[in-house]
């Protein structure tokens, strides 16, 4: 996955060597706090820094035989120090270092996510703006309901993509938290100062009480907030999705490739103009949203810690950044590219004769004096007709005797005015802040 990227920044976050880079930063920033402390020469801690290196193809050499991934990881790095690699990790127990690394890489990725989802409130922004006049029909159970605007569904997702926004930020709060508390979280071999020391030059806050790693329930709000964020984009993705169907064909997405490039939509058939970047976006959510039911059941560990949460957030948390980093910049990009047929939601918004403003008739006569049950039966007859006879609800509904009896022309002339069901529109977009 990592290799096929198309934004790097989150692929090499989750690098092996950037993992091992910041496992050696924090082994080097504990050495620090314990010189402060009088208990490893200032003289070593320089040493450390100024020799210290990683090399990966050694630590996973080690790896091998020992089956330890930090140990591994500190005979490696000491034997590029000398003597003064017998101080590396001091004190520490495996999730002292893992734990507070782990948190810096979740909070590197959390500022990536952050900047691809304000990428798409721009975007949303800025194309709610353009369509916000741009009448459509609004349907509900897939059937034609009443009039909306194109815009006013782009400010609905605006407003659910900075809500995510405001997710994101508290989860990445959630995980910018260390701990260097030692096997059991009692500090029976570490000063907290350490802890402290190390915590403050990583810009973590100090877990209150730990065992020998932070608790998972931080680790599963991190993945189910991307879980959140990706069903988001798999609703917007899937509006797309339908509105490209051949019988609606009101929205489609981007369909060309890089400059003289032919984008091709079928093997076998070439009319063929898929939502394909939709369709992708709605299936590798499928896969975040069971990453995020995986880190919910990382929750419960056994007494102070077991390890069946480590091999699992070796996959699903790196996966789930790298996902949905990816799934933001595909979906941005169609979001920016598409293609509205104002033209079509017009004809498509006017393709039952006017049975959208039923509501809007059957209101019409309740105010003229008419008993509501009767105006909805006398209304929705006329409607049933028009749906069986395919013919203009307007023209049946002026034809009624009863209607003609009750509204005066002029009434019923206005219960059509797309302009006065549509006129709360700058009211939404206020509210939404545009």
């Amino acid at each position: 996955m990592i290799q096929r990227y198309t934004r790097p920044e989150m692929g090499a976050i989750w690098e092996l060597s950037n993992k091992y880079q910041t496992w050696l930063e924090i082994e080097i920033l504990a050495c620090e706090a314990w010189a402060e402390l009088g208990k490893i020469p200032r003289e070593a801690v320089e040493e450390i820094r100024a020799k210290a290196r990683i090399d990966t193809a050694r630590i996973l050499e080690i790896e091998k035989d020992i089956k330890h991934d930090m140990i591994a990881f500190v005979s490696g790095v000491a034997e590029t120090v000398g003597e003064a690699g017998k101080y590396l990790h001091y004190g520490l127990t495996s999730y002292d270092v893992e734990d507070p690394a782990l948190s810096l890489l979740m909070r590197q990725s959390a500022d990536l996510l952050l900047r691809g989802l304000r990428e798409l409130e721009a975007v949303l922004r800025d194309r709610a703006a353009e369509f916000k006049h741009t009448p459509m029909i609004g349907r509900t159970h897939g059937v034609h309901a009443e009039p909306t605007t194109f815009g006013l569904k782009l400010a609905l997702w605006l407003d659910e993509t900075r809500r995510n926004v405001q997710r994101m930020e508290q989860a990445r709060q959630a995980i910018s938290v260390g701990k260097l508390s030692g096997a059991v979280g009692t500090f029976a071999n570490i000063d907290p100062f350490v802890e402290r020391y190390v915590c403050d030059k990583l810009g973590l806050e100090p877990a209150p009480v730990s065992t020998q790693i932070l608790q998972r329930d931080r680790h599963a709000q991190f993945l189910t907030t991307i879980a959140i964020c990706a069903s988001s984009l798999e609703k917007m993705a899937t509006e797309i999705r339908n509105l490209q169907r051949t019988e609606i064909r009101e929205v489609h997405e981007p369909f060309g490739g890089r400059a003289g490039a032919v984008t091709k939509g079928s093997s076998a058939m070439p009319h063929k103009r898929n939502p394909e970047l939709s369709e992708r976006v709605a299936g590798l959510s499928r896969v975040m949203r069971g990453n995020a039911l995986a880190a919910l059941e990382n929750v419960a560990l056994w007494h102070e810690r077991d390890i069946t949460n480590s091999s699992v957030e070796r996959v699903i948390i790196p996966d789930s950044c790298i996902l949905l980093d990816y799934v933001l910049d595909r979906f941005t990009y169609v979001l920016r590219g598409m293609t509205v047929d104002q033209a079509r939601m017009r004809r498509n918004l006017e393709m039952t004769g006017g049975l959208v403003f039923s509501q809007q008739v059957m209101l019409a006569l309740v105010e003229a004096g008419m008993q509501r049950e009767r105006a909805y039966a006398t209304v929705q007859a006329r409607a049933m007709e028009a749906w069986e006879r395919e013919v203009s609800f307007r023209e049946l509904i002026a034809a009624d005797e009863e209607v003609r009896g009750t509204v005066s022309p002029e009434r019923l002339e206005e219960a059509f005015d797309l302009g006065r069901q549509l006129a709360q529109v700058d009211y939404i977009f206020r509210r939404v802040g545009l």
